[in-house]
């Protein structure tokens, strides 16, 4: 039987996994082959003895209590998987002198026991929960400091044995301490491989084995004693017999601290350095484990932490580092009296702007933003907010996989400063990528790019990135924090439009569309009115300004046209204060080929908002304006031939455009009999050369239905009035439902009406 490979990279194995599985590659080596024939030997004994038919293993009809016997209520996988862990255990008794200098006979189960306790928390009885604990600080603190002997033989090999050397630090050092997963060696005992495989599952262990510590009212007092009586407490429970709980949150907390030490050394290979780096973020992790578990580490802890973070940053790489002690930080400054304001500084202002390219760095940082927001305090929350164009760089770089994230932490990020400006970055987006892109490469020499790199063929980018003409609106657009401004970057729409084909720049437009969605959803939860104005305004004017990649304006411009009609409908005399803006955007041809979704959007809301009944300050004059404007637009787009110049008009353009007039006219009686002219040409709009090679039948069937049925309501003006600008009151759901009042019985009426004026009813 072949052992189980351990799992690389499940959740909730830890790190530590990783680690193990890079010091199983790096040194060339596997588990021992007498674990190999144990596991095959032990588990067909276990199946028949112990476990039985799986059939008689029953899922529990609820949770056993504590003290109760849990073993009959368990999946069958967990129980073989734990039977076979805990007779492996009790191969030697525990404590004893031998269990920690013995040759090590025991399967590699120490993986799959940190699965099987993943998915089932309450697997392992108290005793045996105990026991293994006992194993861990063994294998942790006990493993030997000699190497293993050689594995090599055959005919040319020499009879006398070569003695074993000691086990070197990753500098080459003779080690003068205890085994780690850092010890470096030729050739490995069975308990070192343990020692790595206990340290693997060693924070999953700490918090499943104890899941009551973290949290208990206990603990959260004594994290709020002070530094002298959490000393006297540790000199108290030094006196007396640990629990094997605490002696391994003991043995655990000096594992990680001497892996911290060992960390400082210089390694004389690469592979080593990078282990030195993925031990250091484990070792913090579970030093804020046991911080948590038990407050009286918390003191001893900071010493070495607070030196941790001046030596961050020098190699790259270590980097990772920052995200596990920022977060010790978070859970422990209040109890510890920690300013920990450089770390966050570090985290939100240099980890971007120097390593926007990490995809590792930017999950992490996204996902510890978005885990902690609950613990992080007014000020740090100002600080995130202030930093938001600097961590959109982790974003424009990594859009697919950090939307989901993103989408998650916009609510936190928008407020009244901060929205306007954020809702330009997230629309120049890909224009930032497209910059990011250029910054990196700047840096390089043009023999490293790959033959592929965009801009080799296109150098005039790179020039223009060094121009001191165009510095201000590059610095602009990759500046570290929020300024307030709004600089339109009109000219490097231009200059960076041969890097909008670049693959990274066309994902991360594909992504703006959901970002957007998420961001007017949280913005139209904080907007005052000033706010609302200021966000309509942006979404007409930027509809026009965008960075030009392929589909990317058609996506924005659906999602911003119906924002706009959702910011109306929150303040209904947009319109009004509006007036200008939205009269130039209908008075231009240009505005129907150019962005169709945002016009038809516009188009609508002057014909439902602009009313008495939306604002008070509307007058006849100003509807007068706007039925002109439209009326002009309308004859122009339906009496023309299409050419260069004068683009096909949608047949919902113009539906729409038709329904706004009738509203307008049913507002101002003294245009019913011009809309009702244009009306009736419009049902003959068929026999029109200009249009019938343009529409096709059943487009130019659905113009002359909806010509002919506004016609009709205006010749009623008051039910016009009722049935096209419907007071609040008619919203209500009784309108809707009683037959005595209902719209439907308004509309039937007005149809009997018309057909008995025009003879088509008797009398």
């Amino acid at each position: 039987m072949q052992p189980r490979k351990p799992p690389v990279g499940k959740p909730g194995c830890g790190l530590g996994v990783l680690v193990q599985g890079d010091v199983l590659s790096r040194r060339g080596e596997s588990a021992p082959s007498s674990q190999v024939r144990a596991h095959a030997e032990l588990m067909p004994a276990l199946n028949e003895k112990d476990v039985g038919s799986s059939a008689n293993v029953r899922p529990p009809p609820q949770t056993p209590g504590k003290g109760q016997n849990l073993t009959k209520h368990l999946p069958a996988h967990v129980l073989h998987t734990g039977i076979s862990v805990m007779r492996s255990c009790r191969g030697s008794a525990p404590g004893s002198a031998s269990c920690c200098r013995r040759t090590w006979d025991q399967p590699p189960w120490m993986p799959c026991k940190d699965s099987s306790s993943s998915s089932q928390p309450r697997s392992t009885p108290e005793d045996q929960a105990s026991l293994l604990s006992k194993r861990l600080v063994d294998w942790l603190r006990y493993a030997r400091v000699q190497q293993g002997a050689s594995h090599s033989g055959g005919f040319f090999s020499t009879p006398r044995a070569r003695q074993p050397g000691p086990i070197t630090e990753v500098d080459g050092a003779v080690a003068s301490d205890f085994f780690t997963v850092l010890s470096m060696g030729q050739h490995f005992t069975e308990d070192q491989w343990l020692n790595v495989q206990a340290f693997s599952m060693l924070q999953t262990w700490l918090l499943l084995s104890s899941p009551e510590s973290a949290g208990t009212p206990d603990a959260e007092d004594r994290s709020e004693l002070e530094g002298s009586t959490l000393s006297v407490l540790s000199a108290a429970s030094a006196g007396r017999q640990l629990l094997p709980q605490e002696r391994l949150r003991k043995v655990a907390f000096e594992y990680c601290q001497r892996l911290i030490e060992q960390s400082n050394r210089r390694a004389l290979r690469k592979g080593d350095s990078d282990l030195q780096k993925a031990c250091l973020v484990e070792a913090v992790r579970v030093l804020d484990t046991v911080c948590r578990q038990d407050p009286s580490f918390l003191y001893r802890s900071l010493s070495c932490l607070k030196a941790l973070h001046g030596q961050l940053g020098t190699d790259p790489g270590s980097e990772r580092a920052l995200l596990p002690l920022a977060q010790f930080f978070l859970n422990h400054g209040a109890a510890a009296a920690v300013d920990a304001e450089a770390i966050y500084q570090h985290l939100f202002s240099r980890l971007p702007l120097e390593r926007f390219h990490s995809p590792m760095l930017a999950f992490e940082l996204a996902r510890f933003c978005r885990d902690n927001l609950a613990l992080f305090d007014p000020h740090l929350l100002g600080l995130l907010k202030l930093s938001f164009p600097n961590l959109f760089k982790f974003l424009a770089w990594n859009s697919p996989p950090l939307t989901a994230e993103f989408v998650a932490l916009l609510p936190a990020l928008v407020d009244a400063s901060t929205a306007v400006e954020m809702l330009h970055s997230l629309l120049d987006l890909p224009c930032l990528t497209a910059a990011l892109d250029l910054q990196l490469r700047s840096s390089q020499m043009p023999s490293e790019r790959p033959l592929w790199d965009t801009s080799l063929r296109t150098p005039g980018c790179l020039e223009a990135f060094r121009d001191p003409q165009f510095q201000p609106f590059f610095q602009h657009l990759l500046r570290t924090k929020a300024s307030g401004s709004t600089e339109r970057l009109i000219p490097l729409y231009q200059l960076l439009q041969p890097m909008a084909s670049c693959a990274r720049v066309a994902q991360c437009a594909q992504a703006v569309p959901t970002l957007l969605q998420a961001f007017f959803s949280a913005a139209t939860q904080v907007a005052d009115e000033a706010l609302t104005n200021q966000l309509a305004l942006l979404v007409l004017e930027r509809s026009n300004t965008l960075y030009q990649v392929p589909q990317y304006e058609a996506c924005v411009h659906r999602v911003l046209s119906s924002w706009f009609l959702v910011l109306c409908k929150q303040k209904p005399s947009l319109v009004l204060e509006l007036a200008r803006e939205l009269l130039e955007l209908v008075g231009s041809v240009s505005s129907i080929e150019n962005r169709a979704d945002m016009f038809t959007c516009v188009v609508w809301a002057i014909g439902e908002y602009l009313s008495v009944a939306c604002d008070r300050r509307c007058t006849v004059e100003l509807i007068n304006k706007f039925f002109e404007a439209l009326e002009a637009l309308l004859f122009e787009v339906t009496q023309s031939r299409p050419s260069a110049t004068m683009p096909r008009c949608p047949p919902q353009i113009i539906t729409v455009l038709m329904t706004t007039l009738t509203k307008l006219a049913s507002r101002s009686q003294d245009l019913i009999p011009r809309v009702s002219l244009f009306l009736s040409k419009m049902r003959t709009l068929g026999q029109s050369p200009a249009t019938s090679s343009v529409h096709s039948e059943e487009d130019m069937e659905a113009i002359r239905t909806r010509a002919t049925e506004l016609r009709n309501l205006l010749k009623m003006p008051s039910v016009a009035q009722f049935v096209l600008s419907p007071s609040t009151e008619v919203c209500q759901p009784r309108y809707h439902c009683d037959t005595n009042t209902a719209l439907p019985l308004a509309l039937r009426t007005v149809t009997r009406l018309v057909e008995r004026e025009a003879g088509l009813l008797p009398g």
